[in-house]
């Protein structure tokens, strides 16, 4: 536990006021005016009111910018690849409420077992359909066929979900060895139990874990360290929908828009304890992590972030600071949200924080934390200086002023181009149609925003092509990413508000390699292996990956680990550290495949290569 003396306030309280003293006399590029308020209702939390930012052509940055040539990073291929007959739906075109616009997450995961993602897609709702007169949107479930192609599975599957969806975690929570999905609504949570035969069975009410009202972005994780996973749920609004607020009240820079979230009342966390009965407990205000200020939580994932073997939790808040609670290995947390540097930027200000990335973007073994806010607000990049110690670099980095017009939500650490070095992608997207009549400077579609890592030191904007998949524009929410052709490239998946799938194929061209493992957990670690953390070197470069449910915004990403190697062709070195603290040392024959590894087996035979045998030189031993 950190203890604070009288010496250590006052450091803060002079820090603080050097942030903002810094901020001022920085002078950015666009200048900032009053936060602009929602009467009545609040609002959002912003950075202030900017000048528009247009590009050659005169549409706003977020809907131009474009290059004629350059490096093409991704295509959208979504519907050559069938994805397109599918398409999201929330409350009305309008959207006068808060609950139509915050949208829904995707999933990627492999639920057959067959060595390929699928993709799992959330949907919303109408009213019509929550007053039983329409037939409600379904959830989509695309089984993924091996060509490039996917077939729509739902109902053979029975993961339609038919309510009000927004958010989605994956997880073997009764260590069968096939995954599980947890769908959060507003209404009635669904825990879709994998039944190993393409159908899945919603078993939430028996399980405990259906709550009600509007939860948002799950994660499972292990937290307490008994083989099982637990289950995390942020709330966000505590919502009415018969009794909405007043249209009259909310504005926006002058503009009626609707109302929310602050002056709306907030939606308690929850966390499940895994009873390894298929029940849950609700143990959220026990373990100190049941959110008494009722913050607008809309984005979780259990990651050790300061080192220590024991998953911590991380939460993004919308327009209210950020939790990160700190595993204290007796079954609660210490809540070091303000002391970490997490829950504010680096003016002191909380954010509309919508998604979460985690990922060792220095390659120095601890994990960073990138966050996306709202439009007239900078995304803030918080540098993890050990013992979870965070420091918001964004500005540092070069990477704060650009994203000031843009709307960001799902996001994520990619590497990209297989150089060993994470980057940043970002999907944007804004929740206030009238933008599109005002000159702000901002658009209601957006495009995607990519970040290349340079040595850890710099990102810089990789330039959106015309004709390619940053060159176009999207109503993004939820977005994940993995390798979905299993080619060594990471492809990103996003849910569009109002719209059909987006798949944007990584077609990068160079001769860098890659390596992937897919980890099984043994007796005493979670099956699927989430919370188990990699460290693999090749080429001096010493990269670290972790196996994690949730982030992004309301969504899961592959939960194989990948590392791109450059022009290594070997992997000098590769440690496992399990959830149940045990560690591994194994040595890796080729790269540009991927591997099984199984906990205390090394390299086993798996769907990825029938004929692989145990490697033979693997060393176990615990810490």
């Amino acid at each position: 536990m950190r203890i604070f003396s009288s010496r250590s306030i006052l450091s803060l309280t002079l820090l603080l006021t050097s942030f903002f003293f810094l901020s001022y006399i920085r002078g950015e590029a666009q200048t900032p005016t009053a936060p602009p308020q929602q009467s009545g209702a609040g609002g959002v939390s912003t950075g202030g009111t900017f000048a528009p930012v247009l590009d050659a052509e005169k549409r706003p940055i977020t809907a131009g910018g474009y290059v004629d040539a350059g490096p093409i990073i991704f295509q959208n291929i979504a519907d050559k690849a069938g994805l397109t007959k599918w398409h999201e739906q929330s409350g009305t075109p309008e959207k006068k409420f808060i609950i139509d616009t915050v949208g829904a997450g995707v999933a990627l995961l492999d639920y057959d077992n067959d060595g390929w993602l699928d993709i799992y897609l959330v949907n919303g709702s109408t009213y019509d359909a929550l007053d039983g007169k329409t037939t409600p949107p379904h959830a989509a479930l695309f089984h993924n066929n091996h060509d490039g192609t996917f077939t729509d599975v739902t109902a053979k599957a029975g993961v339609a979900n038919d309510r009000w969806g927004e958010g989605v975690a994956v997880g073997d929570y009764d260590n069968d060895g096939w995954p599980d999905l947890y769908v959060t609504n507003f209404g009635k949570n669904r825990l879709y139990h994998n039944n190993h035969d393409g159908t899945f069975t919603d078993v939430a009410e028996k399980a405990g874990v259906t709550l009600g009202n509007w939860s948002t972005g799950p994660t499972f994780g292990d937290y307490d360290g008994d083989g099982r996973l637990d289950l995390f749920v942020p709330g966000y609004v505590h919502y009415d929908v018969a009794h909405p607020p007043s249209l009259e009240s909310c504005q926006f820079r002058g503009v009626r828009v609707m109302c929310g979230p602050r002056g709306l009342p907030g939606e308690a966390d929850h966390l499940f304890h895994n009873n390894g009965d298929g029940t849950f407990t609700d143990v959220s205000a026990k373990a100190g992590v049941n959110d008494p200020n009722h913050y607008y939580g809309l984005s979780s994932v259990f990651a050790d972030v300061n080192n220590d073997g024991k998953v911590d939790l991380v939460v993004a808040d919308d327009s209210t600071p950020n939790y990160l609670y700190i595993n204290k290995g007796n079954g609660t947390f210490e809540d070091d949200s303000y002391s970490s540097g997490y829950a504010l930027n680096e003016s002191g200000r909380e954010t509309a924080s919508m998604g979460i990335a985690i990922g060792d973007y220095r390659n120095n073994g601890l994990l960073d934390i990138y966050n996306t806010t709202f439009s007239d607000d900078y995304n803030p990049l918080y540098r993890n200086d050990g013992d979870a110690n965070f420091t918001d670099v964004s500005y540092q980095m070069g990477i704060a002023d650009i994203t000031i017009p843009f709307l960001g939500w799902g996001d994520g650490f990619i590497d990209y181009d297989n150089d060993g070095w994470k980057d940043i992608f970002v999907g944007n997207g804004h929740v206030y149609p009238q933008v599109d009549q005002q000159n702000w400077g901002t658009s209601y579609a957006q495009r995607p925003l990519l970040f290349h890592n340079i040595d850890g030191k710099k990102f810089a904007v990789v330039p959106a092509v015309k004709g390619t998949g940053l060159a176009a524009v999207y109503v993004a929410r939820g977005v994940a990413f993995g390798d979905l052709f299993n080619d060594g490239k990471i492809d990103a998946v996003i849910n569009q508000m109002d719209g059909v799938p987006v798949l944007l194929r990584n077609v990068t061209k160079n001769d860098n390699h890659w390596v992937g493992f897919q980890l099984v957990g043994g007796p005493k670690s979670p099956r699927d292996a989430i919370g188990s953390t990699a460290y693999l070197t090749a080429g001096g470069v010493r990269q670290r990956g972790d196996v994690l449910s949730g982030g992004s915004f309301a969504s899961n990403n592959d939960a194989r680990l990948h590392f791109g190697l450059g022009g290594s062709t070997k992997v000098d070195a590769l440690e496992i550290h399990w959830p149940d603290r045990t560690t591994e040392k194994i040595a890796i024959p080729t790269v540009d495949r991927y591997f099984t590894i199984q906990e205390g087996k090394g390299i086993v035979p798996g769907v990825y290569d029938p004929a692989t045998k145990q490697h033979p030189h693997t060393a176990r031993h615990s810490k």
